[in-house]
């Protein structure tokens, strides 16, 4: 049987009521007792990296469990890490990045119910993802939820009470868990593992909103060396008689500040080449694209490029250069 850790950070799993809401506050021990099942499916060994609410997620986090995987690398056939919901697919892209190509399974996994509910998600999802984390062909950083697998650079969550919280974006679900069985659609050949340990919180998401003042572009500027503007559609800048924009970013990007568009729209991506008020932007300012990348995807990837470089040159080349399929569709 294969040996797989369980890494507990909190989260709704972990969760139990309180007088002031839900808080989580199980150990990793508590949390697996739920479900004894997986102890026919591999053999578990749990650990407590953290117990907190995933809305209390920082930079910081990532790197510990990064840190943590990478000490045990050796020792696991693969990692099980309990996390909260609503900050788990921007966890799921980091450590793609943080944790390049892993020839063994690194799986996401948490609930929208607490694991001590009579109703609840939290036991299914736990067993699946380690009926996942054991099976032969898994690798890499997914998210396994609802009976979906899902590779870490592509899923979002988008339902905020369902228990079908997660969805694939611009790519299909590597696997579907039912009843106990798996059925995988996707396998990636093997490469070799590369971790990552620095990481730049300097990089800030601002969101197109009709009348956006031209004041809001240069303090995000002067606060963050990267923006990625959520842009609407298939991405544009507004220049109409009411908007100040761009001469405000040309004045930033002259100083080698860094802007990413992308989409407000979650499906299909962008494209900046459609309309004017994209094409001339792009070209002007020297930006980058998201084009079919998640949002997610977009702020991990750009703040693990700034851990490893301020070249605007070789920003360019690591932003399109694609890892864990994270961006398939290019202009050109």
């Amino acid at each position: 049987m294969k040996k797989i850790l369980m890494i507990a950070t909190g989260g709704t799993i972990a969760s139990t009521r309180t007088s002031a809401g839900l808080s989580p506050l199980l150990s990793s021990e508590e949390i697996l007792e739920y479900v004894p099942d997986v102890r026919a499916v591999c053999k578990v060994e749990t650990m407590q990296l953290y117990n907190i609410d995933s809305t209390d997620l920082h930079p910081e986090h990532w790197l510990g469990m990064v840190r943590t995987i990478k000490e045990r690398y050796e020792e696991y056939d693969g990692f099980v890490i309990c996390h909260g919901t609503d900050t788990m697919a921007y966890t799921a892209a980091a450590l793609s990045y943080l944790i390049q190509d892993s020839v063994k399974p690194i799986v996401l996994t948490g609930s929208q119910k607490p694991i001590d509910m009579e109703i609840t998600d939290a036991k299914t999802n736990l067993l699946d993802s380690f009926i996942y984390a054991a099976s032969e062909n898994a690798t890499g950083v997914v998210i396994v939820f609802n009976g979906k697998v899902i590779l870490g650079t592509r899923a979002r969550k988008v339902r905020t009470k369902s228990f079908d919280a997660f969805e694939s974006i611009n790519f299909p679900v590597l696997a579907r868990i039912r009843d106990g069985l798996l059925f995988e659609y996707i396998c990636f050949p093997r490469k070799e593992t590369s971790f990552f340990d620095s990481i730049s919180t300097r990089v800030g998401l601002l969101k197109l909103v009709p009348g956006l003042e031209p004041e809001v572009i240069s303090f995000y500027f002067n606060r963050y060396d990267a923006i990625i503007l959520e842009s609407y559609g298939v991405g544009g800048i507004p220049s109409g008689e009411y908007y100040r924009l761009h001469s405000e970013i040309k004045k930033w990007t002259d100083k080698n500040k860094i802007l990413v568009m992308t989409t407000q729209v979650p499906n299909e991506g962008s494209n900046m080449e459609v309309y004017k008020v994209g094409y001339g932007s792009k070209k002007d300012y020297n930006m980058l694209e998201a084009y079919d990348m998640t949002l997610e995807s977009c702020v991990a990837k750009m703040m693990w490029i700034l851990g490893r470089t301020r070249n605007t040159e070789e920003i360019h080349k690591l932003f399109y250069t694609t890892i864990s399929k994270d961006i398939l569709y290019r202009e050109g």
